[in-house]
């Protein structure tokens, strides 16, 4: 049973490329936002409204994919 319904996507631009949200609401009443980087990939935030979670994640993407840029970046380094 899913219980997640898509309520809104929008795209989001994070230093000169866009970024697919979209957002689900719960049973709960608890909003989600998700962007899938790829199947395995996903940046998740929530609230609890759909206004809160998007807030949130728009906020906090940036940084999420900074983290991955760093840490792939730090991999290559190490291994030359």
């Amino acid at each position: 049973m899913n219980t997640e319904m898509l309520v809104h996507t929008c795209r989001i631009d994070v230093a000169g490329s866009e970024y697919e949200v979209l957002v689900y609401s719960r049973l709960d009443g608890i909003h989600i936002a998700k962007t899938y980087l790829s199947p395995s990939d996903v940046i998740i935030n929530d609230g609890p409204s759909l206004a809160d979670a998007l807030a949130r994640h728009t906020q906090l993407l940036p940084l999420a994919l900074d983290s991955r840029r760093m840490l792939r970046d730090y991999r290559r380094n190490s291994l030359n």
